[in-house]
């Protein structure tokens, strides 16, 4: 399948047809990844029993063993599934603006309708948000954070790793009092290391999803990853947009 596609890409008269294609399956296997940084589940409840709950009213999920969450002291929360895979995402978009200009758009646009697709599921299914007009509601306040993350890391792509460290901050910790400084050193270098990794991947390799993202390590492992600063892309495409409150779904 893979070659015929190619075969049909390479063809100029079939290209603008079968590249949306080519890029809405692709894409859906970059997401998965993107995704599962994130994961939880959600707890059978026996009879009588309710839902545990943050102070802000956000339902709580079980993590997956070694996940994100137990390593830095997020609560698995649909928002903070949402704003993990965020972070992988961009990390994923700013090497999506190497591709071809024709082709870079269709797959801007799969991967982010794959994310909305599995946001809507996970209200309805994991958190039973049945009326569809609240769940369009939440799809739209993510969306805005999404530009709002946009422009975030890329003002810290920018302008530095304490900007960067500081969207991280504010966008993955909710801009907590007592997130550890360690912590954001280490999420800080690992985007530094992700985003070189992918500079040095081809396109084939990247929407062939022939790479790993891993986990933040120490940050002392990530010295030089953060001294060698943002990849040649930085400065491309900065999207415009402000962090906005989360919604609590």
């Amino acid at each position: 399948m893979a070659k015929f596609a190619a075969r049909l890409r390479a063809s100029k008269t079939l290209e603008a047809t079968t590249e949306p294609y080519v890029a809405y399956g692709a894409t859906e296997h970059l997401f998965k990844l993107c995704a599962s940084a994130g994961d939880y589940t959600m707890k059978t409840l026996a009879v009588g029993e309710e839902k545990q709950v943050t102070t802000q009213g956000e339902e709580l999920g079980v993590p997956r063993v070694g996940s994100w969450y137990e390593s830095y002291d997020i609560l698995p929360t649909f928002n903070a599934w949402a704003q993990i895979t965020f972070l992988h995402m961009y990390l994923l978009t700013v090497r999506l603006r190497m591709f071809p200009a024709d082709h870079a758009r269709h797959w801007h646009q799969n991967l982010l309708d794959h994310f909305f697709y599995a946001a809507e599921d996970r209200m309805a299914v994991f958190h039973g948000i049945e009326a569809r007009t609240v769940r369009n509601k939440y799809l739209k306040d993510l969306f805005v954070q999404w530009r709002g993350v946009l422009a975030a890391y890329d003002e810290g792509l920018i302008k530095g790793d304490a900007v960067m460290a500081t969207a991280v901050w504010r966008n993955v910790f909710s801009a907590r009092e007592d997130v550890d400084a360690v912590h954001l050193a280490e999420i800080t270098g690992w985007m530094y290391e992700n985003l070189h990794m992918l500079e040095k991947k081809n396109d084939t390799r990247v929407a062939s999803v022939g790479f790993e993202f891993g986990k933040p390590g120490k940050a002392a492992s990530r010295t030089p990853a953060l001294a060698a600063g943002p990849p040649k892309t930085a400065g491309d495409d900065v999207a415009s947009g402000l962090v906005t409150p989360k919604s609590s779904v």
